[in-house]
C-alpha cells in the first residue's frame, strides 16, 4: 500500500509533464506498438477471406516459406547490397556535410543573412519526393530536359539519363544530400547554438585561431549528438526511402541493377503477387537485422566512451 500511495503521490506530483507526453505515448502504443502483432502475418500465408482478423485466424502457419521466398530469388543480393551501400554512403557524407553546413552558418556575422540561408536550405525538406521526381525530370529528360539541351547547345550528344544505370548512384547520392543536408543541418547548428560562448571566448585569449576553435571546441561538443544521431541511422541502414528509389528514378526497369533495393523490390512483389506475407517478412527482416545492429553499435561507441552511447 505505501509504494501505491508513493505511486500516486508521484503521478499527482508530475501530472502536468504526464499530460504533455500522453499524445506521444498515445501515438506510439497506437500505431508502433500495437501493430506489432501483425508480424505474425510473415509467417502465415495470408489471405483475405473477410476483415482482418478472421483472415489471420484462417490463414495457415507457413514458418519461413515467406523469407526463402524472398532471398531465393537472383535479385536477393542485388537488392541487399543496394540498400546497404547506398544507406552507409548517406550516413557518412550525410553527417560530414550538415556538421560542416552547420559550422558555416553559425559563422555567418550577419544573422538576418543567415536566416535565409537556412531557410532555402530547409525547404526542401518539406517538398515531396513526387514533386522532386518531376524536378529531376525537368533536368535528366532526353528530349526536353535542361542538361541535354546545354550539352547540344556545346555540341555533344545528348544522353538518355533514364537508360543508363552508371551515373544514377550519384545522382541519387547528390538528390538525397539536397533534400535532407538543410534538416540535418539545422539540428546541428542548434548544438552549436546551444555551446558556452565563454569556451571561445577563452581560445581567442590564449590565441587559438577559428580552425582550432572548431576542431577542439565544437566537434568534441557535437561528438554526443553525431554518435546518437548515427547510432539511429544504422538502425534504419535496412531501410530505404521508397519515394526516392521509386519516384525520382521513374520506376525505369533499365535502372534496376543500381535503384532496385529491398522497399521498391516488395513493392513491386505486393503489386504483382499480393504476397502480404512475403512484405512482412521483409519489413521483419529489416527491423530485425536495423535492431541487431543498433545493439552492436551501441556496444561498441560504450566500449569507447559510456557517455556518448544511445543506452
Amino acid at each position: 500500500m505505501r509504494s501505491l500511495g508513493r505511486f500516486v503521490k508521484d503521478i499527482n506530483r508530475n501530472k502536468a509533464m504526464l499530460l504533455m507526453v500522453l499524445p506521444a505515448t498515445l501515438w506510439f502504443i497506437c500505431f508502433s506498438y500495437l501493430p506489432m502483432f501483425g508480424t505474425a502475418i510473415a509467417f502465415k500465408e495470408y489471405r483475405n477471406s473477410g476483415n482482418f482478423f478472421t483472415s489471420f485466424m484462417d490463414s495457415k502457419w507457413v514458418g519461413f516459406d515467406n523469407f526463402k521466398f524472398l532471398f531465393s530469388t537472383d535479385d536477393a543480393f542485388v537488392i541487399t547490397r543496394n540498400t546497404l551501400l547506398y544507406n552507409i554512403v548517406f550516413i557518412f557524407i550525410g553527417l560530414v556535410l550538415a556538421v560542416a553546413m552547420a559550422i558555416v552558418l553559425s559563422e555567418i556575422a550577419n544573422k538576418k543573412l543567415a536566416k535565409w540561408y537556412q531557410t532555402g536550405m530547409f525547404m526542401p525538406y518539406f517538398l515531396s519526393w513526387v514533386i522532386v521526381g518531376y524536378f529531376v525530370y525537368s533536368f535528366l529528360s532526353f528530349d526536353r530536359g535542361m542538361v541535354n539541351k546545354i550539352a547540344t547547345a556545346f555540341g555533344m550528344d545528348p544522353t538518355q539519363w533514364y537508360s543508363e544505370p552508371k551515373y544514377w548512384p550519384f545522382i541519387i547520392v547528390l538528390v538525397f544530400l539536397w533534400k535532407s543536408l538543410g534538416y540535418n543541418s539545422v539540428v546541428y547548428l542548434a548544438a552549436i547554438m546551444g555551446i558556452d560562448k565563454s569556451l571561445y571566448e577563452a581560445a581567442m585569449i590564449d590565441g587559438a585561431n577559428k580552425w582550432q576553435q572548431i576542431r577542439n571546441i565544437t566537434i568534441p561538443m557535437l561528438t554526443p549528438l553525431m554518435t546518437i544521431l548515427t547510432l539511429l541511422a544504422i538502425g534504419r541502414i535496412f531501410y530505404a526511402d521508397f519515394g526516392l528509389f521509386y519516384q525520382v528514378t521513374r520506376d525505369s526497369g533499365t535502372l534496376y541493377s543500381v535503384t532496385n533495393v529491398i522497399d521498391t523490390y516488395v513493392y513491386r512483389g505486393l503489386k504483382t503477387t499480393g504476397e502480404i506475407g512475403m512484405s512482412t517478412a521483409a519489413g521483419l527482416y529489416q527491423s530485425f537485422v536495423g535492431f541487431v545492429l543498433v545493439i552492436t553499435s551501441n556496444y561498441v561507441v560504450r566500449k569507447f566512451n559510456k557517455d556518448n552511447a544511445l543506452f
